[in-house]
């Protein structure tokens, strides 16, 4: 496991006139926000005062955010923390961003390529899988066996 950025959240634009903005959330919702005090966002680093739940998502306050003009200038910023600052998982229990770049097998041994995406549409996660000539496939994760820093797809789903 590398220590690589994790995105929780994306500024989407501001919210009154004060400083707040809007996020996109891509955990577990706001309650998630609030364990971690700070964000890095695009090199920049913000510092958490306050966040309650949105339209579309949240809606936040930033120490170093003064006023419309600085939320504004932030939008489609990511607000991201280090892998490490994660809470530790239960078994069988996995983080999107550990499956990407994962290589992929079919349960009969023929590599498949590496993940690239985990996906949910509303049924369940969908990995999605980039062949080695860049063709690409997805599979449900109930089809998908992940141990040992790779993914293991049953030969039904590996097309």
């Amino acid at each position: 496991m590398t220590d690589r950025p994790v995105t929780l959240a994306v500024i989407i634009g501001a919210h009154g006139v004060t400083g707040e903005v809007r996020l996109k959330l891509f955990g577990e919702g706001v309650e998630t926000l609030k364990s971690y005090k700070g964000f890095d966002a695009a090199g920049r680093a913000l510092t958490l005062r306050s966040v309650r739940p949105g339209p579309n998502g949240a809606v936040a306050r930033f120490a170093e955010i003064g006023d419309r003009s600085a939320a504004e200038a932030l939008r489609g910023t990511e607000l991201t923390v280090p892998r490490s600052a994660l809470p530790a998982l239960g078994e069988g229990e996995y983080y999107h961003a550990d499956l990407i770049g994962l290589p992929c097998f079919s349960s009969e041994g023929e590599g498949l390529g590496n993940v690239v995406a985990v996906e949910n549409f509303g049924a369940g996660d969908i990995i999605e899988v980039e062949r080695p000539m860049g063709k690409r496939f997805m599979a449900p994760i109930h089809a998908v066996t992940i141990a040992d820093e790779r993914v293991v797809i049953e030969a039904a789903f590996a097309v």
